[in-house]
């Protein structure tokens, strides 16, 4: 072939090419001009949500149109992420004029919106509203609905419930908000303080018998503002104290009455300072009797017997609608074809700004279950509280003289079966007569089991009752911390002896390796180490033997060492100290020692975590600080190079991380982990010059 027909062919072949192309341009011009359109739309809708959100309907001259703003607004605000786009937009100064607002609906859902705010936002959104003077017109709003709460002002149909008092409902609300900025900063609560606001909230908890949910309300905020505040106590008068104790009177039996009974008990406890000398002994034992009544009751069969009255419930409900659907459609089958005017279905009332599935659905068996957790949450929390309080003073107690029913009961508790495990703490006579009298120990120790595996099953399958298991392992590491604060104040004795220690020791293993793997969650791997090393600490000091063997606990630090929780790693560590020092003490343990050495060495040398890394050469220098056993598993792990090595190291880290990881008093403890490394090292090379 010729250069002209090459030539001739890649024209031909060019012309080709130019006409396909030009076939294609229509099309992809089409895709071009649809993705134009659609970028346009999607900034301008971006553009016009920035600018021009639910807020800019709050100042709208109709009531109705600025109840649903705010309405939208609260739904929205249960959204995390949304929260710093209406914290830009100043949405708490837009929102807390409202709260005084003429319209009683606007108040109500303008301060259910700052509540939503408040409780989805944290510590730094409660810190901003404050600063934002959200105060001012809260406090007036309570003072407001607490002079009229006598009136018994009724508000009208509202999600097709009549006569519902309004006045209640935004007291409620705004209890709630006040609750969220009080826990959360210390200026809202001295603003509570200053502004006298403890004698409206004890007016709306006088509305107890016929309003729980607002009394709940009040009792969270006076837990809250009453908690390490001494500038409050003398506000509390012995009108005020009538008030909570009528309420721990109250013998209503459901489970949001136990929550409030429970919560106006921990109140009780922290205003223990205003009672007189000769009552605190009464009120300690109503305080304790409170929370023995609602550890009682099992939370697992409490949720199998609500599930299933849910399910009747819905049964019936749907039988109903099934029967009225059915009337209906025979009324309907009767009305004339010429009749113009609509007809409204029995039953049913018609609303053009219905804003009811904004808020959630009322299923009074889940709210139960969910307050009885929080009872027993509550319960064991408090108990923590009594546990590592202060002891009183002898002047206080001087009135108080129940020693001999103090004896009576700790006699009884040796011979209990369950009960004789923890006697009485080493606190006043007056609270371990109170732990024995409503056995509070024993509840503590059934409370620090699994949860019920029908009702965790249950809860599995059941969307809406899903989070129930969170607040059931929740209560469940309470009750391990709450046992992990009575191993600290008690001795031996009063726990017990030696055979309840080994019977608590073989609880907590099973709790551990009861299942086919072993635990990953943070919580509950916390509060079981927390235990487990108060618990074989207390045995190694009297030298009670130890039920866990060697493979357990290694098995368990490997597990623990792994967390993300630097405490969790810090308790295993100590754990495989206090174990290896018993060991230590034994005959042909050295192997044993040797896997415990070289695993504590490692954690020393790669631990991430200044903290823990001092921790471990702690444990180290108390396994291997006396004993043939020791001594031999040192030499033959070659102990003694591998801390020389670390030694420079272990200086070198303190000195360029210490300041910026560590607070005051762990710089100390490092410290003294830094000279006892020196002298540690100066012992083993003494007893390699003169073995034993």
């Amino acid at each position: 072939m010729n250069s002209l027909e090459q030539a001739e062919d890649l024209k031909a072949f060019e012309r080709r090419l130019t006409e396909y192309i030009a076939c294609l341009q229509p099309a992809t011009g089409r895709w071009r001009t649809i993705l134009i359109v659609v970028s346009v739309c999607t900034a301008t809708g971006a553009w016009n949500w920035l600018i021009d959100p639910e807020t800019q309907k709050l100042q709208h001259p109709s009531a109705e149109v600025r109840e649903y703003a705010c309405a939208s607004i609260s739904k929205l605000l249960q959204q995390k992420h949304v929260i710093p786009a209406f914290l830009q937009r100043d949405v708490v100064r837009c929102l807390g004029p409202m709260l005084l607002d003429h319209s009683l609906a606007v108040r109500e859902t303008a301060a259910g919106a700052l509540r939503n705010l408040s409780a989805c936002g944290g510590f730094e959104v409660c810190d901003d509203m404050v600063t934002k003077d959200v105060m001012t017109p809260l406090v007036a709003l309570l003072k407001e609905c607490s002079t009229g709460l006598d009136a018994n002002q009724l508000s009208p149909k509202k999600c097709r419930e009549m006569n519902k008092n309004y006045i209640e409902d935004i007291a409620n609300e705004a209890i709630n908000l006040l609750w969220n900025v009080c826990e959360c900063n210390s200026t809202a609560v001295s603003i509570f303080n200053k502004e006298g606001c403890l004698e409206a909230v004890l007016h709306y908890m006088k509305k107890f018998s016929t309003n729980v949910d607002l009394a709940i309300s009040v009792a969270n905020c006076l837990q809250a503002v009453t908690e390490d505040n001494p500038d409050l106590l003398s506000s509390f008068n012995a009108s005020a104290q009538q008030v909570l104790e009528t309420v721990m009177l109250c013998p209503e039996t459901t489970m949001k009455h136990v929550l409030l009974r429970t919560l106006i008990a921990g109140t009780i406890w922290n205003i223990k300072d205003t009672i007189p000398p000769g009552s605190l002994g009464s009120m300690v034992n109503a305080i304790l009797k409170i929370f023995s009544e609602s550890l009682a009751i099992d939370a697992g069969e409490t949720i199998i017997r609500m599930n299933e009255a849910e399910k009747n419930r819905l049964k019936l409900a749907a039988e109903a609608e099934t029967e009225e659907n059915m009337s209906d459609v025979i009324d309907n089958c009767a009305v004339s074809e010429d009749d113009d005017m609509e007809e409204i279905p029995k039953g049913k009332v018609r609303r053009e700004h219905d804003i009811s599935d904004l808020l959630p659905s009322d299923k009074w068996e889940l709210k139960e279950v969910t307050a009885l957790l929080m009872a027993q949450q509550t319960a064991l929390e408090i108990i923590v509280n009594m546990c590592c309080s202060e002891d009183p003073s002898d002047d206080e107690w001087e009135e108080l003289s129940s020693s001999d029913e103090s004896d009576l009961f700790m006699e009884n508790s040796y011979n209990e079966g369950s009960g004789l495990l923890m006697s009485p703490l080493c606190l006043s006579d007056e609270v371990h007569s109170a732990f024995l009298n409503n056995l509070i120990p024993k509840k503590i120790l059934e409370k620090t089991a699994f949860p019920n595996s029908v009702a965790l099953d249950i809860c599995m399958h059941n969307p809406s009752w899903k989070p129930l298991i969170k607040k059931l392992n929740t209560v469940q590491c309470r009750a391990l911390t709450c046992l992990h604060s009575i191993l600290l104040v008690s001795d031996v004795d009063c726990l017990g002896g030696a055979s309840a220690l080994q019977s608590l020791a073989q609880h907590l293993s099973q709790l551990v390796f009861s299942k086919t793997e072993l635990p990953e969650d943070t919580d509950f791997l916390e509060a079981i180490t927390s235990a487990l090393r108060a618990l074989l600490q207390t045995m190694a000091s009297k030298n009670i033997s130890q039920c866990m063997t060697p493979e357990q606990l290694l098995a368990l630090c490997e597990a623990g060492i792994h967390s993300s929780n630097a405490s969790v790693r810090v308790n295993v560590v100590s754990i495989l100290g206090i174990s290896g020092s018993v060991l230590a003490k034994l005959q042909d343990t050295a192997e044993t020692l040797k896997m415990i050495g070289k695993f504590l060495l490692e954690v020393a040398m790669k631990e991430s975590s200044l903290v823990v890394a001092g921790e471990a050469l702690d444990a180290l220098f108390d396994v291997f600080a006396d004993g043939k056993e020791a001594e031999k598993a040192a030499v033959q792990m070659k102990l003694l190079p591998a801390l020389k090595e670390f030694q420079p190291v272990f200086k070198l880290r303190m000195r360029k991380e210490g300041k910026e990881q560590c607070s005051t008093d762990q710089l100390c403890v490092l410290d003294n982990v830094k000279m006892n490394l020196r002298r540690f090292i100066a012992y083993q090379e003494t007893l390699g010059k003169n073995p034993t």
